[in-house]
């Protein structure tokens, strides 16, 4: 995809908003190239990073609407055959893709929606069975907001901190070297979301059945 590596290389507001939203849907853009080269740039000058936050996460969240409408209206069937396509194999999607978010979601509710935006392999896909669940649009936004919005603080931390350590032809190797650091704090802030979640219904139900 020439078209995607030349809109990578031209990182401006229009562009991160464009790339985020088909980073979101099943398009695979690798978010920590879009947002962290932006917030690198900003640290120079050349951008603002709160701007490269905001416009990054409404792309998320207008790309995961995509994928919430497909699975509300088209069913299970149908995105099942999409994944399983030659379409879908070009977006490196198949059906056990689409499963194994559909069971995270099944397992963590509601919640799954902000912390699987922050999980590698789900991040794109957690709209799809939020649709499929027929949740509550306004819901799955303010989540899907509240789960991109982690996540692009963190890729754009990140690339404000390589301004002053990495020359610009040097990044796109420190984001791969970066990669399991990134991992690892991912699925720390996850596990705190988990954990607050988990504590706040405990103490809902103490306070029902008092």
């Amino acid at each position: 995809m020439n078209w995607i590596t030349s809109l990578l290389g031209n990182l401006n507001y229009g562009t991160i908003f464009f790339l985020m939203m088909l980073e979101s849907t099943v398009i695979p853009v690798p978010s920590e190239l879009v947002v962290s080269p932006a917030a690198y740039h900003a640290a120079g000058g050349h951008l603002n990073v709160f701007l490269v936050i905001l416009f990054a996460t409404i792309g998320a969240d207008l790309g995961a609407t995509i994928n919430y409408v497909a699975g509300y209206y088209l069913g299970r069937p149908i995105i099942y055959k999409f994944a399983n396509s030659k379409w879908g194999k070009m977006c490196l999607l198949n059906q056990e893709k689409v499963e194994k978010s559909e069971k995270y979601f099944n397992d963590h509710g509601m919640a799954a929606t902000i912390t699987g935006r922050l999980i590698p392999g789900i991040r794109h896909l957690i709209s799809i069975p939020a649709g499929l669940a027929k949740m509550t649009y306004w819901k799955f936004l303010l989540y899907t907001t509240i789960g991109a919005g982690v996540w692009n603080c963190i890729l754009a931390a990140l690339g404000w901190y390589l301004h002053s350590v990495v020359p610009e032809d040097q990044l796109e190797a420190k984001l791969e070297e970066y990669g399991d650091y990134i991992k690892w704090g991912i699925l720390a802030i996850v596990l705190l979301v988990v954990v607050f979640f988990v504590v706040r219904h405990y103490w809902k139900g103490k306070k029902v059945k008092k």
